[in-house]
Protein backbone atom coordinates (compact mmCIF):
# COMPACT_ATOMS: atom_id res chain seq x y z
CA UNK A 1 0.00 0.00 0.00
CA UNK A 2 1.09 3.42 -0.85
CA UNK A 3 1.05 5.83 1.83
CA UNK A 4 -0.14 8.91 -0.15
CA UNK A 5 -3.27 6.78 -0.55
CA UNK A 6 -3.75 7.12 2.98
CA UNK A 7 -4.14 10.64 2.39
CA UNK A 8 -7.47 9.89 0.29
CA UNK A 9 -9.34 8.16 3.31
CA UNK A 10 -8.28 9.68 6.15
CA UNK A 11 -8.19 13.40 7.42
CA UNK A 12 -6.06 12.97 9.55
CA UNK A 13 -3.18 10.56 9.17
CA UNK A 14 -1.53 9.05 12.52
CA UNK A 15 2.31 7.61 12.40
CA UNK A 16 5.37 7.17 14.21
CA UNK A 17 9.08 7.67 13.71
CA UNK A 18 11.86 5.32 15.00
CA UNK A 19 15.11 4.89 14.89
CA UNK A 20 17.37 1.32 13.89
CA UNK A 21 19.33 0.04 16.25
CA UNK A 22 23.18 -0.10 16.17
CA UNK A 23 25.07 -2.02 13.51
CA UNK A 24 26.38 -4.59 16.17
CA UNK A 25 23.45 -4.13 18.39
CA UNK A 26 21.06 -7.40 18.71
CA UNK A 27 17.47 -6.51 17.88
CA UNK A 28 15.50 -7.62 21.12
CA UNK A 29 15.19 -4.15 21.68
CA UNK A 30 13.80 -2.67 18.87
CA UNK A 31 11.17 -5.81 18.87
CA UNK A 32 9.85 -5.09 21.96
CA UNK A 33 9.58 -1.18 20.83
CA UNK A 34 7.97 -2.23 17.52
CA UNK A 35 5.60 -4.85 19.51
CA UNK A 36 4.19 -2.34 21.67
CA UNK A 37 4.12 0.45 18.90
CA UNK A 38 2.14 -1.63 16.74
CA UNK A 39 -0.54 -2.28 19.64
CA UNK A 40 -1.35 1.41 18.82
CA UNK A 41 -2.20 0.90 15.19
CA UNK A 42 -0.58 3.33 13.94
CA UNK A 43 -1.14 4.05 9.78
CA UNK A 44 2.64 3.47 9.30
CA UNK A 45 5.65 3.80 10.67
CA UNK A 46 8.78 5.47 9.72
CA UNK A 47 12.77 3.87 10.11
CA UNK A 48 15.33 6.95 10.11
CA UNK A 49 19.18 5.97 8.78
CA UNK A 50 21.80 4.60 10.93
CA UNK A 51 23.34 6.56 13.38
CA UNK A 52 26.05 9.05 11.80
CA UNK A 53 24.61 8.39 8.08
CA UNK A 54 26.63 4.84 8.12
CA UNK A 55 23.89 3.57 6.09
CA UNK A 56 20.75 2.30 4.78
CA UNK A 57 21.47 -1.49 5.31
CA UNK A 58 20.01 -1.86 9.37
CA UNK A 59 16.88 0.49 8.13
CA UNK A 60 16.21 -1.51 5.06
CA UNK A 61 16.25 -4.36 7.48
CA UNK A 62 13.91 -3.05 10.02
CA UNK A 63 11.20 -1.89 7.08
CA UNK A 64 11.31 -5.53 6.58
CA UNK A 65 10.78 -6.23 9.95
CA UNK A 66 7.72 -4.20 10.70
CA UNK A 67 6.43 -5.02 7.69
CA UNK A 68 7.14 -8.97 7.35
CA UNK A 69 6.69 -9.88 11.33
CA UNK A 70 4.33 -7.16 12.43
CA UNK A 71 1.99 -5.79 10.01
CA UNK A 72 3.02 -2.52 10.08
CA UNK A 73 3.50 -0.38 7.17
CA UNK A 74 6.93 0.93 6.95
CA UNK A 75 8.36 4.03 5.48
CA UNK A 76 11.87 3.60 4.50
CA UNK A 77 14.53 6.50 4.97
CA UNK A 78 17.06 6.81 2.36
CA UNK A 79 19.87 9.21 1.95
CA UNK A 80 22.13 9.91 -0.68
CA UNK A 81 24.98 12.48 0.64
CA UNK A 82 27.74 9.71 0.90
CA UNK A 83 26.14 7.47 -1.95
CA UNK A 84 26.66 6.81 -5.22
CA UNK A 85 23.63 5.34 -7.83
CA UNK A 86 25.03 1.89 -7.79
CA UNK A 87 24.08 2.27 -3.87
CA UNK A 88 21.11 3.49 -3.97
CA UNK A 89 20.23 1.21 -6.71
CA UNK A 90 21.39 -1.55 -4.44
CA UNK A 91 19.17 -0.43 -1.55
CA UNK A 92 15.88 -0.05 -3.72
CA UNK A 93 16.54 -3.29 -5.25
CA UNK A 94 16.58 -4.78 -1.86
CA UNK A 95 13.55 -2.80 -0.81
CA UNK A 96 11.86 -3.68 -3.48
CA UNK A 97 12.41 -7.46 -3.33
CA UNK A 98 11.24 -7.10 0.79
CA UNK A 99 8.00 -5.75 -0.40
CA UNK A 100 8.75 -2.31 1.02
CA UNK A 101 6.56 0.07 -1.26
CA UNK A 102 6.84 3.35 0.68
CA UNK A 103 10.70 5.50 0.99
CA UNK A 104 11.46 8.86 2.21
CA UNK A 105 13.70 10.47 -0.10
CA UNK A 106 16.53 12.71 1.89
CA UNK A 107 19.67 14.45 1.31
CA UNK A 108 20.99 13.16 4.61
CA UNK A 109 22.97 15.05 6.83
CA UNK A 110 26.36 15.99 6.56
CA UNK A 111 29.06 14.27 8.12
CA UNK A 112 32.56 15.11 8.78
CA UNK A 113 35.03 13.08 6.94
CA UNK A 114 32.80 10.99 4.88
CA UNK A 115 33.33 11.18 1.13
CA UNK A 116 30.57 13.33 -0.58
CA UNK A 117 28.76 11.57 -3.24
CA UNK A 118 29.13 11.86 -6.81
CA UNK A 119 26.08 11.94 -7.85
CA UNK A 120 23.70 13.41 -5.82
CA UNK A 121 23.65 17.02 -3.91
CA UNK A 122 19.85 17.14 -3.05
CA UNK A 123 17.09 14.78 -2.23
CA UNK A 124 15.56 15.90 -5.52
CA UNK A 125 18.17 14.59 -7.58
CA UNK A 126 17.48 11.29 -5.48
CA UNK A 127 13.99 11.66 -6.46
CA UNK A 128 14.25 11.67 -9.85
CA UNK A 129 16.72 8.79 -9.67
CA UNK A 130 14.54 6.81 -8.17
CA UNK A 131 11.71 7.66 -10.69
CA UNK A 132 13.76 7.28 -13.60
CA UNK A 133 15.11 4.19 -12.65
CA UNK A 134 10.97 2.28 -13.08
CA UNK A 135 10.67 1.43 -9.56
CA UNK A 136 7.33 1.65 -8.37
CA UNK A 137 7.63 3.46 -4.89
CA UNK A 138 5.80 6.05 -3.22
CA UNK A 139 7.76 8.89 -2.27
CA UNK A 140 7.86 11.18 0.76
CA UNK A 141 9.84 14.22 1.45
CA UNK A 142 10.84 16.12 4.30
CA UNK A 143 10.13 20.03 4.59
CA UNK A 144 11.05 22.70 7.05
CA UNK A 145 8.44 24.74 8.43
CA UNK A 146 11.10 27.54 10.33
CA UNK A 147 13.42 26.94 7.04
CA UNK A 148 16.33 24.42 6.44
CA UNK A 149 19.05 25.64 7.89
CA UNK A 150 21.38 26.09 5.30
CA UNK A 151 18.90 28.34 3.13
CA UNK A 152 19.16 31.72 2.96
CA UNK A 153 15.39 32.16 3.83
CA UNK A 154 12.20 30.43 3.96
CA UNK A 155 11.45 31.59 0.38
CA UNK A 156 14.41 30.07 -1.06
CA UNK A 157 13.76 27.13 0.84
CA UNK A 158 10.41 26.57 -0.24
CA UNK A 159 11.23 26.89 -3.72
CA UNK A 160 13.48 24.35 -3.18
CA UNK A 161 10.97 21.97 -1.86
CA UNK A 162 9.20 22.69 -4.54
CA UNK A 163 11.07 21.20 -7.11
CA UNK A 164 11.23 18.22 -5.05
CA UNK A 165 7.44 18.08 -5.38
CA UNK A 166 7.98 18.15 -9.18
CA UNK A 167 10.16 15.51 -9.04
CA UNK A 168 7.68 12.78 -7.79
CA UNK A 169 7.22 13.62 -3.83
CA UNK A 170 3.96 12.71 -3.17
CA UNK A 171 3.73 13.80 0.41
CA UNK A 172 5.59 15.77 3.01
CA UNK A 173 6.56 15.05 6.50
CA UNK A 174 7.96 18.56 8.49
CA UNK A 175 10.92 19.08 10.67
CA UNK A 176 10.05 18.97 14.36
CA UNK A 177 8.65 22.62 15.42
CA UNK A 178 7.32 23.88 18.46
CA UNK A 179 4.91 26.91 17.63
CA UNK A 180 1.97 26.02 15.52
CA UNK A 181 1.92 29.45 14.20
CA UNK A 182 4.81 28.52 12.50
CA UNK A 183 3.84 25.64 10.54
CA UNK A 184 0.48 27.30 10.10
CA UNK A 185 2.47 29.86 8.23
CA UNK A 186 4.72 27.41 6.50
CA UNK A 187 1.15 25.50 5.19
CA UNK A 188 -0.40 28.95 3.75
CA UNK A 189 3.13 29.84 1.92
CA UNK A 190 3.17 26.07 0.60
CA UNK A 191 -0.63 27.16 -1.07
CA UNK A 192 1.03 29.91 -2.46
CA UNK A 193 3.91 28.45 -3.96
CA UNK A 194 1.23 25.79 -5.69
CA UNK A 195 2.17 22.97 -3.70
CA UNK A 196 -0.37 21.07 -2.76
CA UNK A 197 0.29 17.35 -1.29
CA UNK A 198 -0.40 16.73 1.92
CA UNK A 199 1.87 17.77 4.99
CA UNK A 200 2.22 15.56 8.07
CA UNK A 201 3.01 17.15 10.81
CA UNK A 202 6.64 16.39 13.01
CA UNK A 203 5.98 16.62 16.46
CA UNK A 204 8.66 15.71 18.98
CA UNK A 205 8.12 16.02 22.70
CA UNK A 206 10.81 17.16 24.85
CA UNK A 207 10.95 14.56 27.53
CA UNK A 208 14.41 14.13 28.49
CA UNK A 209 17.30 16.03 28.72
CA UNK A 210 19.42 14.75 26.12
CA UNK A 211 16.60 15.53 23.43
CA UNK A 212 16.75 19.42 24.67
CA UNK A 213 20.36 19.12 24.64
CA UNK A 214 21.03 17.05 21.07
CA UNK A 215 18.12 17.39 18.92
CA UNK A 216 16.97 20.82 19.47
CA UNK A 217 20.62 21.82 19.27
CA UNK A 218 20.87 19.91 15.88
CA UNK A 219 17.87 21.18 14.33
CA UNK A 220 17.69 24.96 15.46
CA UNK A 221 14.31 24.85 16.03
CA UNK A 222 12.83 27.92 17.65
CA UNK A 223 11.94 27.39 21.39
CA UNK A 224 8.76 29.25 22.56
CA UNK A 225 8.96 31.01 25.70
CA UNK A 226 6.16 28.55 27.17
CA UNK A 227 8.39 25.80 26.35
CA UNK A 228 11.94 27.46 27.17
CA UNK A 229 10.15 27.93 31.21
CA UNK A 230 8.94 24.50 31.22
CA UNK A 231 12.21 23.02 30.34
CA UNK A 232 14.02 25.72 32.99
CA UNK A 233 11.63 24.53 35.50
CA UNK A 234 11.67 20.55 34.80
CA UNK A 235 15.21 20.18 33.25
CA UNK A 236 16.80 18.21 36.59
CA UNK A 237 13.16 16.47 36.86
CA UNK A 238 12.72 13.78 35.02
CA UNK A 239 9.74 12.47 36.02
CA UNK A 240 8.11 15.59 35.90
CA UNK A 241 10.16 16.54 32.28
CA UNK A 242 8.56 13.48 30.92
CA UNK A 243 5.00 14.47 32.06
CA UNK A 244 5.26 18.34 31.26
CA UNK A 245 6.94 17.65 27.92
CA UNK A 246 4.02 14.77 26.43
CA UNK A 247 1.33 17.55 27.39
CA UNK A 248 2.94 19.91 25.74
CA UNK A 249 3.13 17.70 22.28
CA UNK A 250 -0.72 16.78 23.43
CA UNK A 251 -1.68 20.69 23.34
CA UNK A 252 0.48 20.78 20.02
CA UNK A 253 -1.75 17.72 18.16
CA UNK A 254 -4.97 19.18 19.64
CA UNK A 255 -4.19 22.65 18.07
CA UNK A 256 -3.29 21.27 14.70
CA UNK A 257 -6.08 18.41 14.69
CA UNK A 258 -8.42 21.54 15.02
CA UNK A 259 -6.23 23.26 12.35
CA UNK A 260 -7.19 20.39 9.98
CA UNK A 261 -3.99 19.08 9.92
CA UNK A 262 -3.17 16.24 7.03
CA UNK A 263 -1.89 14.38 9.74
CA UNK A 264 0.56 14.05 13.00
CA UNK A 265 4.18 11.82 12.53
CA UNK A 266 5.58 11.77 15.93
CA UNK A 267 9.27 11.49 16.43
CA UNK A 268 8.92 9.12 19.47
CA UNK A 269 12.59 7.90 20.13
CA UNK A 270 11.91 4.70 20.52
CA UNK A 271 9.97 5.37 23.59
CA UNK A 272 6.74 3.56 23.36
CA UNK A 273 5.58 5.17 26.79
CA UNK A 274 5.98 8.66 25.18
CA UNK A 275 4.01 6.76 22.07
CA UNK A 276 1.03 5.32 23.85
CA UNK A 277 0.64 8.02 26.45
CA UNK A 278 -0.16 10.57 23.54
CA UNK A 279 -1.89 8.24 21.81
CA UNK A 280 -4.16 7.61 24.27
CA UNK A 281 -4.74 11.54 25.13
CA UNK A 282 -5.21 12.06 21.47
CA UNK A 283 -7.28 8.74 20.12
CA UNK A 284 -10.93 9.73 20.70
CA UNK A 285 -10.08 13.22 18.54
CA UNK A 286 -8.42 11.06 15.64
CA UNK A 287 -11.28 8.56 15.53
CA UNK A 288 -14.04 12.09 15.34
CA UNK A 289 -12.26 13.43 12.72
CA UNK A 290 -11.72 10.50 10.76
CA UNK A 291 -14.95 8.68 11.29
Amino acid sequence: MFISDLFKTKKAVWSFEIFPPKPTADLAGIKATVGALADLKPDYVSVTCSAGGSGNSRTNEIADMLLDEYGILPLAHLTCINSTKDEIRSSLKQLQGDGVANILALRGDRVQGAAPSPDFKHADELVRFIRSEGYDFDIAGACYPEGHPESRDLIEDINNLKRKVDAGVTHLNTQLFYDNDDFFRFRDMLAVAGIDVPVQAGIMPLVKKTTVDRTVGLTGAKIPAKISRMVARFYDDPDSLMQAGIAYATDQIVDLISAGVDGIHLYVMNNAYVARTITDNVSSLLAGVNK
